[in-house]
């Protein structure tokens, strides 16, 4: 037989048999090919890059701040009085409450940031102190249970703990003050779903928790 028409052919693939002639004439090769697809590759991951760039000057990514390893300067708001003192970075706030402020309401219990006993309240949310360090607290409002009222002028919360006797060991009475506090500002009248989320943070070893409940019923019947 003979061959059929060459315009009849199937076109040939980059890279497959074509003669020296053909490749020749099409400018074609695989190794070309290869070689302008990987260039294309390349600059289309550089050019973003690039574009942001100025001509002669290298890009300079900004340094950030280190603080340390000697203390630093800062200033805390607790319970509406300013104090500035000199802290090491590694510095908890709860260690420059306790250690530096003699502030010793918030407890250090698990030191682990899941019983809630040193709970306090940042800028109007809760935090627990022993997982804050205390230069990151430079500059907030700190509230502590100290904060709240005093033994001759007692909170409503602190004051409705002692009367429905909704404490015992003592050592997670300030934390659950503290976070009673915070729930009831946000919410006046919280439900019981509520409640179980908003103290979810705090754990008493002493299973007191009957009579924190009856300071919330009390609560939402009487009010501050």
């Amino acid at each position: 037989m003979s061959d059929p028409d060459p315009s009849s052919r199937a076109p040939r693939l980059a890279g497959s048999s074509v003669p020296d002639d053909e490749r020749q004439a099409s400018g074609l090769s695989r190794r070309s090919f290869l070689r302008g697809g990987a260039a294309g590759a390349l600059a289309g991951g550089l050019l973003p890059q690039l574009a942001g760039a100025q001509p002669g000057k290298a890009s300079e990514a900004p340094t950030p701040a280190v603080l340390g390893p000697g203390p630093v300067e800062i200033a805390l708001e607790v319970n509406g009085k300013t104090h500035r003192l000199a802290v090491e970075p590694r510095v908890t706030l709860l260690d420059a409450l306790r250690d530096r402020l003699g502030v010793t309401g918030p407890k250090r219990v698990c030191d682990r940031a899941t019983c809630g006993a040193c709970t306090v309240i940042e800028n109007g949310e809760l935090v627990y102190a022993c997982s804050r360090l205390a230069v990151d607290a430079d500059g907030q409002e700190i509230v502590t249970v100290e904060g709240l009222g005093t033994p001759e002028r007692m909170h409503p919360v602190q004051a409705a703990f002692v009367e429905h006797d909704a404490q015992q060991c003592g050592f997670c009475t300030p934390g659950f003050v503290v976070a009673f506090r915070a729930l009831l500002e946000h919410n006046p009248d919280p439900s019981p779903a509520e409640v179980n989320r908003a103290l979810g943070g705090n754990l008493c070893r002493c299973g007191t928790y009957g009579g924190m409940r009856r300071v919330l019923r009390a609560w939402s019947k009487e009010g501050v």
